[in-house]
């Protein structure tokens, strides 16, 4: 983590990832995208998520999150930094000149070589099918269904761990201690994704927050009643409801959420550790 030097208040306490090991060149034209910014409004123009708008004006990595050229070798010839997530990205150049975008692991550097297929070492960047890893090794990117690339484990410093194999299965623990079965066929990265000291960050002050287009919260408490569940009252009230509530007036925290018949229920071996009460 690199630390500012305290010459206002705000940057005393403000922290940022280390960006040493990137290499600091400017990003693919053939692989940026301009996605338009909607500051949370539907096509009618309403607001239906709150707290967006404003920001920083960025463009978008297209990221080979499939990486299907089986077989085929790739270099990493750089790795970059993407606004758009909170891990570091790598550029690939492989044998025949393609150059593509992947979600780079902790541990690889420029130069490294990588491939995804069956015969390809169990080092990180690799990318296999499940039944091929060992138990105990670690993978991110992982798909869901065959062919339609990593869908779940893509965040910074993240990993599932490879716990068992049985009946065309994995066992995956995931990073919230749940233990799902995905189907042994599927392809995932070796490793764990980089800039895991992302959890570590201290943004230092609000602007920094605006930066990243996210706009102020009002709390419910300190609004009328007319507009919130938890408003009114002189000074500081509780909040006069049994149950938390969202602005609308519905039910939140502590209420289920997941469907019952949801389609994946039968893939869950066992569920994540319920938090402890304080």
């Amino acid at each position: 983590m690199k630390r500012n030097k305290p010459t206002t208040p705000s940057r005393r306490h403000m922290t940022y990832p280390d960006f040493s090991s990137l290499s600091g060149i400017k990003p693919l034209k053939n692989r940026l995208i301009s996605l338009q910014s909607h500051a949370g409004r539907n096509n009618r123009g309403r607001i239906t998520v709150r707290h967006q708008g404003g920001g920083v004006k960025k463009m978008y990595r297209v990221i080979d999150f499939k990486q299907n050229k089986l077989g085929v070798s790739g270099r990493i010839e750089a790795l970059e930094y993407d606004p758009y997530r909170t891990a570091f990205i790598m550029r690939v150049v492989y044998k025949d000149g393609d150059r593509r975008y992947h979600l780079a692991p902790n541990g690889v550097k420029v130069g490294d070589q990588i491939i995804a297929g069956d015969a390809a070492a169990l080092t990180a960047g690799n990318r296999v099918q499940l039944k091929n890893i060992p138990v105990g090794y670690s993978v991110f990117n992982v798909e869901l269904n065959p062919g339609r690339g990593g869908q779940i484990i893509r965040s910074a410093g993240s990993s599932a761990m490879v716990l068992a194999q049985e009946d065309g299965y994995t066992h995956l623990k995931l990073p919230s201690g749940e233990v799902r079965r995905v189907l042994w066929g599927n392809l995932a990265s070796l490793g764990k994704v980089s800039n895991e000291d992302n959890k570590l960050v201290n943004l230092g002050k609000a602007g920094r927050v605006r930066h990243m287009g996210v706009r102020p919260t009002v709390r419910g408490t300190a609004m009328n009643p007319v507009d919130h569940p938890y408003g009114g009252g002189e000074g500081k009230q509780p909040r006069g409801t049994k149950r938390p509530k969202t602005i609308w007036g519905k039910v939140t925290g502590g209420r289920k959420t997941r469907k019952k018949q949801k389609w994946s229920n039968s893939l869950i071996v066992s569920r994540r550790a319920r938090k402890k009460k304080k």
